[in-house]
């Protein structure tokens, strides 16, 4: 079975010394209750609980998978028990608004527990992953009614929610759905229609689970300009607010599945269930997407906790491991072979697995302060800067982190060889779970549509260039510092480059509009290894600074992995430019007939 403990001392040279938590958490109004000791609590607590509890039901959740009986769904053997250990233990609440029963913490220390969670046990996660999304969707838009009814019991846990849009004839392209609401007694609806690849959509984890759902009124306009948002309850709750009578919602089956067994990823039927508006009629996609861009942060979570999952695996495995001689001579002559560690090439794999996993890491805390001062800080510049920031980073943090996170377990795969295509040592669970990341809440490619087309030209640049304008203040404070003129004379580069790339997408896009498409993956990868490049570049200022105090071996260590970032995985950029610059025209300039020439279809 993998082990895993969690990167603690990791977490803390990120929060306290690169990116400041301490100051960070004193300045929102509720930080005060995030205090070192709290938040020491939190991670030491939060790492109990992943690698006892979460860690040793994984792979037997993927082997056993989830069951349909008569319409319910069982989850595998120890998911139930955890889940109320979960809810016991107070984790649903964590970050919830105490007049909805939560603790008030800031929404950053809910993201470091997931990436504990998701590199533990991703498909248990996500059980409970969703209800954190539909809990902010009815506490942004939700009525009063709707948050004393369902906000309080997510927030608790003893309910969990779920997001019900994709059907299966639209996928992304939700202006295509066909699930209808008409209107019924009082303020109630009456749906009617089905959704798949609904995550957790049926389980026994749960007294109740909670939908939201898209669906088109009758007098709806076309397309996505015509979806509304409802609550529907798998139970109408009673009088006092318990699960009542059962509503016409079920699972209809269970998706047979690459990865994420231990989760129930179902086709869910509405037949004549009750629903009730959330939001305005016809605005529904604007008040999902108060969930989806949470969800959105998650599964970016779900590639970093993948990645640490997988490097610590095959960091253990490759010291253990004895095969050949080291070229330069034996390293461990009291043996008969030399441990796979030494080798250059499973260095190499294995850096990439590990500056991933810090970098990643230095992403999420990164947006996840700025979601703290979004959610909790006083109006004004920097909170409007927050989101200006988190909106550009939030598709990096999901497109990025998964498709790198993905690269990454596969390397583990590879470092152990043949024993990592056995189903025993784990490894090859780590690549099946991965691949679905790339995928729900939004595709690689739909998330760069969303940075380049969305974020960046729609907005004239404008939000890139506060990204930017940070990166260049950084260079120019730190351009005569000797220690880290390897690591800023690239970055400074760069960063002038990526303006200039933006430019010129822009400039051609005005002429064709598929331009964009034609760059925008490319253009999403590049801005993923030039923000880790920028956050790397802070953790050597801080590495260096620190050489000298108790703990070299790791700042040390932080030091040598930022250059092996820069020389060996930075270079990339170099790739994705000439591919961006390359524009539409390889790309379009066959027909779609003419794909299938030489074979007959």
């Amino acid at each position: 079975m993998p082990s895993y403990q969690a990167p603690l001392r990791d977490m803390r040279f990120v929060m306290d010394e690169m990116l400041d938590y301490p100051s960070h958490y004193a300045a929102l109004p509720s930080g005060d209750d995030a205090s070192s000791d709290v938040v020491s609590a939190i991670l030491e607590e939060g790492a109990r609980f992943a690698r006892d509890v979460l860690l040793p039901i994984n792979q037997s959740g993927d082997e056993e998978g989830c069951r349909l009986e008569g319409g319910e769904v069982k989850a595998p053997k120890g998911f139930k028990e955890a889940y109320q250990q979960y809810v016991e233990g107070g984790w649903p609440s964590l970050a919830a608004d105490p007049e909805h029963g939560g603790q008030g913490l800031p929404p950053s220390l809910a993201m470091m527990l997931s990436e504990m969670i998701c590199a533990t046990n991703l498909a248990w996660g996500m059980y409970p992953g969703l209800s954190h999304g539909a809990a902010d969707a009815l506490r942004h838009h939700g009525t009063d009614e709707q948050q004393s009814t369902y906000l309080t019991k997510l927030v608790e846990g003893v309910w969990t929610g779920t997001m019900c849009l994709t059907e299966p004839h639209c996928g992304t392209d939700l202006g295509l759905i066909k699930t209808r609401a008409v209107p019924a007694d009082g303020d109630a609806y009456t749906l009617t229609g089905t959704k798949i690849f609904i995550s957790a959509g049926e389980h026994d984890l749960a007294e109740n689970i909670v939908h939201l759902v898209l669906a088109k009124l009758p007098d709806a306009p076309e397309g996505s300009k015509g979806i509304s948002l409802f609550v529907v309850p798998k139970f109408l709750p009673d009088a006092d607010g318990n699960p009542g009578e059962r509503n016409g919602v079920t699972c209809g089956s269970l998706e047979h599945k690459m990865g994420i067994h231990g989760n129930a990823t179902c086709v869910m039927n509405f037949d004549g269930a009750t629903g009730y508006l959330v939001g305005p009629p016809n605005k529904g996609l604007a008040c999902m997407f108060t969930m989806m861009n949470a969800a959105r942060l998650g599964v970016g979570i779900q590639g970093l906790g993948l990645i640490e999952a997988s490097f610590q695996n095959s960091l253990s495995y490759a010291r253990d491991r004895l095969q050949m001689r080291s070229l330069s001579g034996k390293q461990a002559p009291e043996k008969p072979a030399d441990p796979i560690i030494v080798h250059p090439d499973v260095r190499r794999m294995l850096l990439t697995q590990k500056a991933f996993a810090e970098g990643g890491r230095m992403l999420v805390l990164y947006a996840a302060q700025l979601l703290d001062t979004v959610e909790h800080g006083k109006p004004g510049e920097d909170k409007e800067r927050a989101e200006t920031l988190l909106g550009l980073l939030t598709p990096i943090v999901k497109a990025f982190l998964t498709e790198v996170g993905f690269e990454s377990t596969n390397e583990g795969v590879q470092i152990f060889g043949g024993h990592g295509f056995i189903k025993e040592w784990g490894m090859e669970q780590l690549v099946r779970d991965a691949r679905i990341t790339r995928l729900y809440e939004g595709t690689t490619g739909i998330q760069a549509l969303d940075l380049l087309g969305r974020k960046v030209l729609m907005s004239q640049g404008e939000s890139l260039k506060v990204f930017t304008k940070e990166i260049h203040k950084f260079c120019k404070a730190e351009a005569d510092n000797p220690a880290l003129k390897e690591f800023i004379t690239p970055l400074a580069k760069l960063n002038a480059e990526w303006g200039e790339l933006t430019m010129g997408i822009g400039m051609k896009a005005m002429q064709d509009r598929e331009e964009v498409g034609a760059a925008s993956v490319d253009y999403l990868m590049y801005s993923g290894y030039v923000a880790l490049a920028y956050l790397f570049a802070r953790a050597a200022k801080q590495a260096s600074m620190s050489l000298e105090g108790d703990d070299k071996a790791f700042y040390a260590a932080k030091l040598n992995t930022a250059r092996f970032y820069y020389q060996r995985l930075l270079p990339r950029t170099k790739a994705h430019a000439q591919m961006i610059q390359a524009g539409a025209t390889s790309l379009m300039a066959i027909s779609s007939e003419d794909f299938g020439l030489g074979f007959e279809i």
